[in-house]
Order: C-alpha cells, then structure tokens, then sequence
C-alpha cells in the first residue's frame, strides 16, 4: 500500500531551496491543501517549475504571496501582479519559457533525454546563450530538460497503490511532471479501492507515486 500523509506532514518534506514542480492551469489543477501547509510551514528560496503562477490568493500565487519562491521557471505570470511586481524588484528571478517547450523540457526530464530540439524562440531573447543545432538545412534551439526534487500533483481520483485519474485541463501538466521529479505528492480529491478507475483513465500509474495527501 502506498504510504498517505496529511497535507501538514508532506509539507514537512519539503527545506528550504527545494525546486518543486506544481500542476496546474491558472490554478485548476493545483494541490490547494499541500500549497495551504506550504506556506504554513514556510520554507525559503523555492525554486517553481510551473505553467504559470496562478492568481494572488490561488496556488502558485500563494507561495507566492508569502515570498517562498526565489525562482520561477514558466511560461506567463501575465494574471498575477504581484509575480510581476516581485519580478521587476529583483526578488523573483523568473524564467519565461514558451509554453510548449516547458512541458517538452519537462517530458524530456521524465523520459532520461539529453534535450529536446525545437524552432520555437530562434531569432529572439528566448534563444540568447543557447546552442544553435542544424539539421538537413533547419536550425533548431537545444533545450536542455527540467527535473525537480519534488511533483505537487492534484488528482481527481487516486486508488490505494496510487493510481491516478485526472480531468480536463488538470490532465495538462499534472502527469507529465510526475515522470519528471524525485519524489511525487499527489493530493486526490476522492480514494477508492483497486479497480474503480478504469484502466484506460489511469495517466499516472501507482509506481511514480511516493506519497498520497489526504484530509
């Protein structure tokens, strides 16, 4: 059986300095109850690998809010002032990285690969100190993959080995970042015994799973 922690204990896993990659879609997405222990325990100079940071007050915005991010890889923070402001005042460096190749750089990471080539950011900011790659007469942006220590994931389901469901857009980020990180805390919203979930419906099965957070 797969060890179940509440929120307030698996927040305790995570020091200071910890880079954590957090599902999510503006929010949707997002263990709110692991983010809430977070910041009550409130460890410093997290490094996010996130789609974006949410809204002040949801998520992401929440570590934000409390000044627990040092830095922030993503692909907008155009919905939260504050990320911003933090930004323009030196006290969040952030990473803007196009949305697309955020998740592949994360894929990249999950599956063991060097680095994923893409087009997308050549000619910009975007390709500045990066190798330039050809092939067959195209050039192509090295981008190297993104692992983190910790995957914060909310599911609608899990089952007792840790099988995982998900819905809508919280199926975007969320399995993806469980190949990518050394330790996986999924928060499902409902438990249920071995077989409910379909198999087809399982994206994240029970072996990348450390740790379910519960009430």
């Amino acid at each position: 059986m797969i060890s179940a922690l509440t929120p307030a204990a698996a927040a305790e896993l995570i020091p200071d300095g910890a880079s954590l990659m957090v599902g999510g879609f503006m929010g949707v997405g997002t263990p709110e109850r692991l983010i809430d222990a977070l910041v009550a325990r409130g460890p410093r100079d997290l490094t996010i690998i996130a789609n974006d940071s949410a809204l002040p007050g949801r998520g992401i915005g929440k570590l934000v809010s409390a000044g627990m991010v040092g830095r922030l890889v993503t692909s907008h923070i155009g919905l939260n002032h504050e990320t911003q402001e933090k930004m323009l005042a030196g006290e969040i460096a952030v990473d803007l990285v196009p949305q697309g190749t955020l998740i592949e750089r994360i894929r990249a990471g999950g599956a063991g690969l060097g680095g994923v080539l893409t087009p997308t950011g050549l000619g910009t900011e975007v390709a500045e100190g990066k190798r330039v790659i050809e092939i067959e007469g195209r050039s192509f942006l090295l981008e190297l993959p993104l692992r983190a220590d910790f995957a914060l994931i909310d599911a609608a389901q899990a089952d007792y080995v840790g099988n995982l469901a998900f819905t809508l857009t919280a199926q975007n980020f969320n399995p993806i970042i469980a190949l990518a990180a050394a330790t996986v805390l999924a928060e499902p919203e409902s438990v249920v015994p071995v077989g409910v979930i379909p198999p087809d419906m399982v994206k994240t099965p029970g072996v990348l799973v450390d740790h379910l957070v519960t009430h």
